[in-house]
């Protein structure tokens, strides 16, 4: 699958080993317990390019190839270089929303950049066996 690479590897998402913390979330053999889950693993995902788990985990009614080729032409030239946790409100395994706030580095055309957000999560059809979404930055 594009995207993937060494499974021994440093996971993006600042995890020790890329096989035992992000990957079998994108191979699709295990789900995030926890909102903060799929944030690193959206990250990771960002970082790698795995622009069908990004959709798959974003519910949204804009046409599939639309999303496509937007989140395709967002993250062109962008090296992710590290994430960092600052918050996060609710989101664990037995909750059915939650708020993860980060710092995500990266780099494009040369230059450093910082994006800072509060991510919005919550359980898909608001059950606690549905799997965890990415809803929204909240303002």
């Amino acid at each position: 699958m594009a995207g993937f690479g060494s499974s021994a590897e440093p996971c993006p998402c600042g995890g020790e080993c890329y096989a035992t913390c992000c990957e079998p979330f994108h191979l699709g053999t295990a789900r995030p317990e926890t909102a903060e889950q799929l944030m690193r693993s959206r990250y990771s995902a960002f970082s790698r390019n795995l622009i069908d788990y990004l959709i798959e985990t974003h519910p949204s009614p804009e046409p599939m190839a639309e999303r496509r080729q937007a989140l395709k032409a967002s993250n062109r030239g962008v090296r992710w270089t590290r994430l960092r946790i600052s918050a996060r409100e609710a989101g664990g395994a037995t909750d059915l929303s939650g708020t993860v706030t980060f710092e995500a580095h990266y780099r494009q055309s040369g230059q450093t950049h910082v994006l800072r957000e509060c991510s919005r999560f919550g359980r898909e059809g608001e059950d606690l066996v549905g799997r965890w979404l990415y809803l929204a930055a909240e303002g």
